[in-house]
Formats: C-alpha cells, sequence, structure tokens
C-alpha cells in the first residue's frame, strides 16, 4: 500500500494529544510526503514551546522524532511546477499549505498510484476527494 500523508497525521501521532489517530499507521509499503511536512511540523514544536502548551523536554523529545519520521518517508521536493499547480484553483476550498500538499500528492499520483491519501484536516479530505483520492483519516 502507498500513502501520502499530511503533515496533521504525524503531530496526531507523535503529539498524542488528539484522539483517533490514523488507524494504518505505519501499516504501508510506501509513504510520501512533501517537503513541506517537517517545516510544518517544527514550526508547530516551536509554536507549542513558545506558548507553554509543551515543556523544554517534550520539545527535545519530539525533534528527533519528527527527523526519523521525515526519513522513512519518500519526500517529494517543493519544485516550481508544485508551487505553481498549488497556486491554481481547486474544486473546492483549500489553505496554502494543504494546496501545496495536494499539488505534490497530485504530482506523485503522475507516476505512481497513491492507495490513500491521509489526512486529519478536512477541507484537504474534502479538497483530495474531489480530485479522485482516497482520503482516511478524517472519520477516524
Amino acid at each position: 500500500m502507498t500513502v501520502y500523508v499530511d503533515t496533521s497525521v504525524v503531530l496526531r501521532i507523535l503529539l498524542l494529544r488528539e484522539p483517533n489517530p490514523v488507524g494504518i499507521w505505519g501499516q504501508w509499503n510506501k509513504a510520501y510526503s512533501s517537503g513541506l511536512w517537517r517545516v510544518e511540523a517544527l514550526r508547530t514544536v516551536d509554536r507549542l514551546r513558545l506558548t507553554h502548551e509543551i515543556s523544554d523536554s517534550e520539545v527535545a523529545e519530539l525533534v528527533p522524532e519528527i527527523q526519523i519520521t521525515h526519513e522513512t518517508f519518500a519526500i517529494h521536493p517543493v519544485t516550481n511546477q508544485i508551487l505553481q499547480r498549488a497556486s491554481e484553483t481547486f474544486p473546492t476550498v483549500v489553505g496554502t499549505l494543504d494546496a501545496i500538499h495536494l499539488a505534490t500528492a497530485l504530482s506523485i499520483r503522475e507516476i505512481e498510484n497513491i492507495d490513500y491519501l491521509l489526512t486529519h484536516d478536512s477541507q484537504l479530505a474534502t479538497a483530495g476527494r474531489s480530485l479522485g483520492f482516497e482520503v482516511m483519516g478524517i472519520d477516524q
């Protein structure tokens, strides 16, 4: 099974803050993500630290876990082609970072089948479904 993993899925697993993480975590043969995901994850960790929602010791544990997770993914770079597609219209409402994730998944799908788009973000899930992706994670 080949999946595209959105940042929200990884953060739900690593932060253990929200219930119902995606049920197939780690059960794939190949997991793709955008070069964007690690930036999003580290910015989230830093924001949580600055707002005192997590401690320095939690940061010290999370940063290496983010790096290890990053190394297990097949990372697709954020190219000018990806950014161009992300700037174009989608069938449904989607924010900027999610548009980059979606454009990345579309680019990957041109060369390899993606069985599931994994996300806990409802707008990304809706946009993904509208473009023919099977989505997992939103109704978990």
